[in-house]
């Protein structure tokens, strides 16, 4: 068991290893088995990160000319769901170089844009370094100048696919085997940052020139069903809409539509990047900002202060009569931090709206919103 930690909202978490890192270290075993005959208990390896680990081998089979054996995925305080996987690995050897594909349970890219080229497994970059680098140590310890051929199986793959985003960014028939650090950090951003930004890849990639950014499954169903937008151009940004926005316009798109629950879009009103509680609120003070500049009383104000919910602010501001003023005083401070965030050339609009009761539908949109959703019905 892995024994590095890392504190994260005020908690320490346990680190785990990747699907690479597995796949990395029962290369690196296979290859000892096959060239030595004999199985191999344990294997280390350091990761990209610098972490070093200790990996346990299990189900170790040596044949007359290939050798298998298997990793155990942990997680340690992720809650992702590969964590208890095995990962296999299985050594022949081979003219010259070292060969790795996927077997069982590794999915494959049917789609241009991602880490591999169509047709390939789905076995990232780095994870492939690793297991080149696992394999050549071995190699080189057995005095072995000979090819190595890995093929990296996940027997549970196929069955956990469509728990992933790879059915959606098209990669078929199993999981991917990734990992750019080789170690797992618990709620870790920048993996949920990563899925972003490779939609966003595949989709350009493509074809497309436009797209719609959701922050989540309020926004998604909004669109699609009260707006009657086709999902086909969708991309979600989770809390990530600031790091999404910026991403999508790198990428090349040319329009960004966001559509949004104000519970989400309020806050960038005041020009947060991330929507998540724990980066800030704000949700009240913008609200109560743009009522000031609407001509709000204190009493107003005040009872904007005490609501809990963006829902029942919007009753509030009802009740003043200056529901209406105040969304547009709202709307015009998200299109202008939506605007810092695209360069000159990038169309970008929004659609903030809400489900509940007497305000449910569109609170606050830009001017081209319309136009723009136009582009998501044809």
């Amino acid at each position: 068991m892995l024994r590095h930690y890392v504190t994260k909202g005020g908690k320490t978490m346990r680190c785990g290893y990747t699907t690479g890192s597995c796949a990395a270290g029962a290369a690196g075993a296979a290859t000892r088995m096959l060239l030595t005959g004999k199985a191999v208990d344990t294997v280390c390896m350091d990761t990209p990160k610098g972490i070093r680990l200790t990996l346990d081998i299990v189900d170790a089979q040596i044949g007359a000319d290939r050798a298998r054996c298997a990793v155990q995925k942990d997680s340690g305080d992720d809650p992702d769901i590969t964590n208890g996987i095995l990962v296999y690995a299985e050594a022949r050897k081979t003219d010259v170089g070292i060969e790795i594909d996927g077997g069982e349970g590794v999915g494959r890219v049917t789609k241009a844009g991602l880490d591999q080229p169509v047709g390939a497994a789905a076995i990232n970059s780095v994870p492939r370094r690793m297991i080149r680098e696992q394999v050549a140590a071995a190699c080189a310890q057995c005095g072995y100048e000979g090819g190595i051929g890995i093929v990296i199986s996940i027997p549970d793959g196929a069955a956990l696919a469509g728990k992933t985003f790879n059915p959606r960014i098209g990669i078929v028939g199993g999981i991917s085997v990734i990992g750019t650090t080789g170690i797992v950090e618990p709620m870790s951003n920048a993996a949920l940052l990563d899925t972003v930004r490779l939609e966003l890849n595949v989709l350009r990639t493509s074809g497309a020139r436009d797209v719609l950014l959701c922050p989540g499954n309020y926004g998604e169903d909004f669109a699609e069903n009260a707006l009657g937008l086709s999902m086909r151009r969708q991309v979600s940004t989770s809390n990530f809409i600031g790091d999404a926005v910026e991403a999508a316009a790198q990428a090349g798109f040319e329009r960004i539509l966001l559509v949004g629950h104000i519970g989400k879009l309020v806050k960038l009103g005041i020009g947060l990047r991330n929507t998540h509680s724990a980066n800030g609120d704000g949700r009240m003070e913008t609200l109560i900002a743009c009522a000031l500049a609407c001509g709000a009383q204190a009493v107003t104000l005040r009872e904007i202060q005490k609501c809990v919910t963006t829902d029942a602010a919007l009753d509030a501001l009802a009740g003043a009569g200056l529901l209406g003023p105040t969304m547009d005083a709202l709307g015009e401070r998200i299109q202008n931090t939506l605007e810092r965030w695209v360069p000159a050339g990038v169309e970008i609009g929004f659609i903030c709206f809400t489900n509940a009761g007497p305000h449910r539908g569109i609170l606050a949109q830009s001017a081209n919103a319309p136009g723009l959703a136009r582009l998501w019905r044809d």
